[in-house]
């Protein structure tokens, strides 16, 4: 690679180049990372501190909120703190390290949806064999699968591009390192590549996505069975992991199923998916679900000096 590539670090055109616009992005965007970590981060005290959210769907969501601080922690700051740097660089390491982080989360956020999208077959259509079906065992393995999926998906975009040569130039047009801008800066054809990769990413996304949309079109289904009261507390519970699986793979198969472009709008439906997206997600969650609520205050009120 070293005889190849002499290209040591990237410039990163950024969001926008108007000096005044990015310090307003960095007044906006900097309180929605902040509140994505708190939020987030909520989740996953309320759900590992609360005796009364054991149940698998709780120990997933748990989970999924830590992957969400991981997945836009590995762009986000540095994105942020770039909106006031006059000169926006990443060394090739970062930049490799950058896009093997940000897929492996992704995927392992996408895995995670398919997870929780099975519990909740198994709950609404299987009741009666829902708690030996959902072993602890079973939900540790599950969980160990998504990370295993993500990692070996991140892998595989590591190994396209390591071997790509880079001589220059050096200006990445986006905001991150993903695989698309930086293929075009490679001084040789990437026309394979770029087909792996879509492979690679655009069909885990859109096989996912399909798989979470039969599961809930048999739930649906099944619930023509229920009484009106099961009806009401499933439809509520699968509104939110129906809303999160929309705003999270809507951009994704917008973005990885489609001819790669310079357009402003990739960028800006990047940003809602890395920025706006992982802030959203615990307010979905905890705003449909009184026992995520019930449970917040428990620990909030526990946490008080003089209380509990």
């Amino acid at each position: 690679m070293a005889s190849t590539t002499n290209v040591t670090e990237f410039i990163i055109t950024g969001l926008f180049q108007d000096a005044q616009v990015q310090r307003a992005c960095f007044v906006l965007f900097l309180p929605v990372y902040l509140a994505t970590l708190v939020g987030n981060g909520l989740i996953v005290l309320t759900v590992s501190g609360s005796g009364s959210l054991r149940s698998p769907m709780y120990f997933f969501l748990g989970y999924l909120s830590l992957v969400e601080i991981c997945y836009s922690s590995t762009v986000v700051p540095k994105f942020i703190a770039d909106l006031l740097a006059k000169m926006k660089t990443i060394s090739f390491k970062g930049c490799l390290a950058q896009i093997f982080f940000f897929h492996f989360f992704g995927v392992a956020e996408i895995l995670l949806l398919v997870v929780m999208a099975y519990d909740r077959y198994v709950a609404i259509c299987r009741p009666l064999h829902y708690t030996t079906t959902m072993s602890r065992q079973l939900c540790h393995g599950l969980v160990t699968c998504s990370w295993l999926g993500g990692f070996f998906h991140s892998i595989i975009q590591i190994l396209i591009t390591i071997p790509l040569p880079f001589c220059g130039p050096n200006v990445i047009d986006h905001y991150f390192c993903d695989l698309q801008p930086l293929f075009k800066l490679a001084c040789t054809d990437t026309y394979g590549e770029g087909v792996t990769v879509l492979a690679n990413s655009g069909l885990i996304a859109l096989c996912s996505f399909l798989i979470l949309l039969s599961s809930y079109v048999v739930i649906l289904v099944n619930l023509r069975n229920h009484s009106a009261e099961g009806r009401r507390k499933a439809l509520s519970t699968c509104a939110s992991h129906i809303t999160v699986v929309l705003l999270f793979f809507g951009p994704a198969i917008f973005l990885y199923l489609r001819p790669s472009s310079t357009y402003m709008e990739d960028k800006l439906v990047a940003v809602f998916y890395t920025v706006i997206t992982p802030m959203l997600n615990p307010i979905i969650y905890t705003l449909r679900n009184a026992e995520v609520k019930i449970a917040m205050r428990k620990l909030w009120n526990t946490g008080k000096p003089g209380m509990g």
